[in-house]
């Protein structure tokens, strides 16, 4: 027991060091600012294992942690996730209730023990209607950003209570709002870049986005961030469930960023 115990130790040692390597390597490259992630497959996941569909979403808040320490470390600035679309309240009660209250349960734990957040300096976003919440899990959400707000060196962005058409029709109409109150000449205000100002996760401070990456082999957005996806963001699909995703499906993910960057900078 105590050998095993040790080998074990040596392993995890190596695959440490081995992976601090590989990082000190791929950041001397160019690194995205932000990456999003479509983290689908949970419920898959935890049929394929025998587990309980709240198994498989808890598994993949796990991941989530595990994949974000990744990107903290690589020096990627901003990271979102699609942590629960608009549509999902359709999705039968019981796993409803289990996801707000794992949502819930997450959020407290993060104010209780937010050491990934203050070591990396991380402020926390909820984008999203959060009005379609729970109580409970409005003052949750209140407690973690507010609990983040000084942070400034990096940014999470949970789209929760989300969809990409309620994004930009929100911003369009706030346009339209604030060009009415203001009397401002529609011809000369309502452009793509002051509709982009008024985007929800624009407006959370989140830089251009540079990678989409969706897990579990599904090729389509659902919805998420179309409008951030329409010029020269790179849409990367894993054929790996989100539970299972880390660090050795993120790095080729990562190298063939680097390679299109390259070409572009080579052909330019």
């Amino acid at each position: 027991m105590v050998l095993r115990r040790g080998l074990r130790w040596i392993y995890n040692k190596i695959v440490t060091n081995t992976q601090r390597c590989i990082i000190s390597i791929l950041t001397a490259g160019p690194v995205p600012r932000h990456v999003a992630f479509v983290m689908d497959g949970n419920r898959r996941y935890a049929r394929i294992h025998g587990k309980e569909v709240q198994q498989g979403h808890m598994e993949g808040f796990v991941a989530l942690r595990r994949v974000l320490d990744i990107c903290l470390r690589m020096n990627v600035h901003c990271v979102s996730a699609y942590a629960f679309a608009i549509d999902n309240f359709n999705r039968p009660k019981e796993e409803v209730d289990a996801l707000m209250n794992l949502a819930q349960s997450k959020l407290l734990e993060l104010c209780n023990e937010g050491d990934l957040l203050d070591e990396y300096g991380v402020r926390l976003n909820i984008v999203g209607r959060i009005e379609l919440f729970p109580k409970a899990l409005q003052e949750a959400i209140r407690k973690a950003e507010n609990m983040t707000r000084q942070n400034n060196k990096a940014i999470l962005n949970l789209h929760m209570a989300y969809a990409s058409t309620d994004e930009m029709t929100t911003a369009i109409e706030d346009c339209v709002k604030f060009g009415l109150t203001h009397n401002i000449d529609p011809d000369t205000y309502f452009t793509q870049e002051e509709i982009d100002k008024h985007l929800m996760t624009t407006a959370k401070g989140s830089p251009p986005l540079d990678v989409l990456i969706r897990t579990s082999g599904v090729k389509r957005l659902s919805n998420y961030l179309v409008w951030q996806c329409c010029q020269n963001t790179q849409i990367q699909f894993s054929s790996i469930y989100w539970p299972d995703f880390g660090f050795w499906d993120f790095i080729p993910i990562i190298l063939d960023y680097q390679r299109k960057i390259w070409s572009r900078r080579i052909s330019a």
